[in-house]
C-alpha cells in the first residue's frame, strides 16, 4: 500500500527565512582592486564608484587607468579648423596645399588639451579642449551634453601607476591611402622619435605568404626624381608635423604629470594609431624636476636641435601582401644626446606587426644623415 507524504501546512504558511548573507562582501579588497584594474576604463570605474560606499572608497586606489577622450570641444565658430572628431571626414588635397593644415591644425586643435575647463562669463576666446562625457566638476556644456576634461576626471584617483589616454583621432589630416605613423619618447624634452611613412599603401593578395618581405630591386640609393617631384618636401612636412604634434601632446600633459606623482608609465595615443607618446617613470620624474622649455610661438614643448637618419625604399612588399610605395623611415634624436642615432635597435622595435617588419627592412638599406635646427 502506497504511503503519501503530505507537507506540513504550517511550513507553507510560515516558511523558514532564506540566508541573507552577501558573499560578495566577503571578497577581500585586494581581489576587488584586481578586477577594477582589469576594467581600467575611467567611465566604467566611475559607474562602479556609485554602486556602494565600499566601491566608492576602492575606485580611487586603482593603479591602471584608461581615459578615452570623446571629442574636442571648440569655443571657435570655425569648426573646420578647430574641431577634431573621429567621424569627421578627412579632406583630400595635394601635399603642398595641405602644409598649413598639417602644421597648424595640431596646435590649434590641441590647445588646452587636458587643462581644466571652466565656464567663463568673459568674452569668448578661440580655444579647444579634449573632453569626456560625465563627471562632477570642471564641466562645460555643448548641445545639452556635459563634458569634462581628463585632468578633472583623474583628480579623484590617488594611486595611478599606468595611465593611457586615447584621443578620438590623429591630429594630422593625411589623405586616404597615405601612411604616417610616429612614436616619440620625452623626458623634460624630446629624447627620440621614429616616423614611418609611405605615399601609398595597397594590398596585393598574390604576394602574401611570402616568408620574408621584399624590396623591389634597386641600387639602394634615393632616385633623382625623389628630389624633383616633391618627395623630399613631403617627407619634411611629415617630419615637422609629427614633431609638432608630439611636442604639443607633451606640453599639455604637464598638469597630469605634476599631480600624479605615483605614475610609472604614461602613454598618449589616438584611435587611428597615428601617433604614440610614451614616458616611463624616470622620464616623468625628470619633467617634474626639470621644467620643460616651451616654444615662444605656441603651446608646445620646444623641439631641440636634431640629428636624423633617413631610410627610403621606392617599393616595399611585406609578407602579408601589403605594398608600401615610397616607404620612408626617419629616426630622430637630439643633437646633444649621448646615445648614437646609428644604434638602430630602438628604431626597428618602435612599431608592432607588419609596420614593425617594414621598419626592420628599411634600416638595412642605405642611411642618409640630416640635421634640423631647434624650433
Amino acid at each position: 500500500m502506497a504511503v503519501i507524504h503530505r507537507s506540513d501546512p504550517l511550513s507553507r504558511i510560515h516558511p523558514e527565512p532564506l540566508d541573507q548573507t552577501d558573499f560578495f562582501d566577503h571578497l577581500p579588497d585586494s581581489l576587488l582592486l584586481l578586477v577594477f584594474n582589469r576594467i581600467g576604463d575611467v567611465k566604467a570605474l566611475g559607474r562602479c564608484g556609485v554602486v556602494s560606499k565600499r566601491f566608492h572608497s576602492l575606485v580611487p586606489q586603482v593603479e591602471n587607468v584608461v581615459v578615452r577622450v570623446d571629442c574636442v570641444i571648440s569655443d571657435d565658430d570655425d569648426d573646420d579648423s578647430s574641431s577634431l572628431s573621429p567621424d569627421k571626414p578627412r579632406s583630400s588635397a595635394s601635399p603642398f596645399s595641405a602644409i598649413f593644415r598639417l602644421l597648424f591644425k595640431p596646435l590649434h586643435a590641441l590647445t588646452q588639451l587636458l587643462a581644466t575647463t571652466k565656464r567663463s562669463s568673459s568674452s569668448p576666446s578661440s580655444s579647444s579642449s579634449l573632453s569626456i562625457t560625465g563627471g562632477e566638476d570642471g564641466e562645460i556644456e555643448q548641445g545639452g551634453v556635459t563634458h569634462h576634461s581628463p585632468t578633472q576626471v583623474l583628480k579623484n584617483f590617488n594611486e595611478i601607476r599606468f595611465l593611457r589616454i586615447e584621443l578620438p583621432a590623429g591630429e594630422l589630416g593625411i589623405d586616404d591611402g597615405v601612411l604616417l605613423k610616429w612614436r616619440a619618447e620625452f623626458g623634460s624634452t624630446l629624447e627620440n622619435c621614429v616616423i614611418l611613412g609611405a605615399s601609398s599603401v595597397t594590398t596585393d593578395p598574390s604576394s602574401a605568404d611570402t616568408a620574408a618581405g621584399v624590396v623591389v630591386e634597386d641600387n639602394g640609393s634615393i632616385p633623382e626624381s625623389f628630389y624633383t617631384n616633391g618627395g623630399l618636401k613631403l617627407r619634411v612636412v611629415w617630419t615637422i608635423s609629427s614633431l609638432i604634434a608630439a611636442s604639443a601632446r607633451h606640453y599639455l600633459l604637464q598638469p597630469i604629470i605634476a599631480e600624479h606623482k605615483t605614475l610609472d608609465s604614461l602613454v598618449l595615443t589616438d584611435t587611428d594609431g597615428q601617433g604614440v607618446l610614451c614616458m616611463n617613470r624616470d622620464q616623468l620624474e625628470e619633467l617634474r624636476v626639470k621644467p620643460l622649455s616651451a616654444s615662444s610661438a605656441s603651446k608646445r614643448t620646444l623641439v631641440p636641435a636634431l640629428n636624423m637618419r633617413l631610410w627610403y625604399a621606392p617599393t616595399l612588399e611585406l609578407p602579408d601582401g601589403t605594398v608600401l610605395k615610397g616607404a620612408t623611415l626617419v629616426a630622430i634624436r637630439p643633437s646633444d644626446s649621448k646615445k648614437e642615432v646609428c644604434d638602430v635597435s630602438w628604431v626597428s622595435s618602435a612599431f608592432d606587426g607588419s609596420f614593425g617588419l617594414a621598419a626592420k627592412m628599411l634600416v638595412k638599406r642605405r642611411t642618409y644623415c640630416l640635421e634640423m635646427n631647434s624650433f
